[in-house]
């Protein structure tokens, strides 16, 4: 089969490939019919994370089910279906008290197991989720960053009627503009200095659009809430400036959650540090997508609002592509040749 495989720093390959086969009776080979870049992947492109060498990159998806093993019951072949593409070990602490995603050795397809970017992906049939009639390949491609979103939302204490600040409308954040008004947000601020991605987080429903690029982004919500600021103000876009300009966002008592990953060293300035202690936030980080029951009530909500057109991902989409076209996108966004909110490979 075709697929993309990463080499070394900025070293993906689009090349013949070993298909994945039956091994165990649990087993369940997709064929691949969207997968996502995630942020996480230009990381790890960038050798900033951890890969095995020549590894198939890629673990957001959907796709068809091409073969499954003995013991698999809950899908058949021919039957829709997405994957969650998380490893857990079952056996540290963390996953011993049902706290998945903070498994010891939780891991990724596409990192240290053959993912998603390529004509066939395999996984243990607990991981493969079942699509209804009204969520095609494309949405079924998001199920996993939804998931992800959704696994902070539920670590807060947001109460229907409270306001969001989302800062940074990638992928993530403007799912979190959409979660937040599923957890029944009255007011959703997106904050961004990129007028085209704030155009899309009000297509998503975003009821304030914030360009933090000429005035500091807390100016402005003071403005706009009266003084007071938020209930829950969410990091989505993983930078080491907004991870301390996020302080300042929710009133007293508010809390901060943290989704983006800065790849870099974060200095917080003495007014946003004082933000924490003085207004007695609350911070969360929150990590992947899984709890249990595994894969877990992040899964089956994300479903749930994709089919019911609560979760629109659609505007999302910003690039559709031929799997050939990786390494030259790749190379695009890194360098910042391209545009885009979320890309998908389309394998087959």
């Amino acid at each position: 089969m075709k697929a993309l495989n990463l080499y070394a720093a900025q070293d993906l390959r689009y090349e013949e490939t070993i298909e994945p086969v039956i091994e165990n009776e649990d087993d369940v080979i997709v064929k691949v019919k969207a997968a996502g870049i995630c942020g996480s992947d230009l990381s790890r492109y960038k050798k900033l994370g951890p890969y095995v060498e020549g590894m198939t990159f890629g673990h957001e998806f959907a796709g068809e089910v091409s073969k499954v093993g003995p013991k698999v019951t809950h899908v058949k072949v021919g039957d829709r279906v997405a994957g969650c593409p998380a490893y857990y070990c079952g056996k540290c602490e963390s996953c011993q008290k049902g706290e998945l995603a903070r498994c010891e050795k939780l891991t990724v397809i596409g990192a240290r197991h053959p993912g998603a970017y390529a004509q066939l992906v395999k996984l243990p049939a607990e991981n493969i989720i079942p699509l209804p009639d009204h969520v095609d390949y494309e949405t079924a491609a998001l199920i996993e960053p939804s998931s992800v979103v959704a696994h902070g939302f539920y670590r807060t204490h947001m109460n229907p009627g409270d306001e969001v600040a989302v800062i940074g409308c990638g992928s993530i954040g403007l799912l979190a503009v959409q979660w937040a008004k599923i957890f029944g947000a009255k007011t959703v601020y997106a904050i961004d200095i990129d007028d085209a991605k704030l155009a899309v987080a009000k297509e998503v429903g975003a009821d304030e659009l914030i360009n933090s690029r000429n005035q500091s982004a807390d100016e402005q919500i003071k403005k706009l809430t009266g003084g007071r600021g938020v209930d829950v103000a969410i990091e989505s876009a993983g930078s080491p400036v907004t991870s301390a300009q996020v302080f300042a966002l929710p009133k007293k008592g508010g809390e901060v959650v943290f989704m983006g990953i800065p790849y870099a060293d974060i200095q917080i300035e003495r007014y946003y540090f004082e933000k924490i202690v003085r207004n007695e936030l609350r911070i969360l980080g929150s990590w992947n997508a899984i709890s249990s029951p595994f894969p877990g009530k992040e899964w089956k909500a994300t479903v749930h609002y994709m089919n019911t057109g609560q979760l629109n991902v659609k505007p999302m989409i910003s690039h559709q592509l031929t799997l050939d076209k990786g390494p030259e996108i790749f190379e695009k966004i890194i360098n910042r040749k391209e545009n885009y909110v979320k890309v998908l490979f389309q394998p087959n």
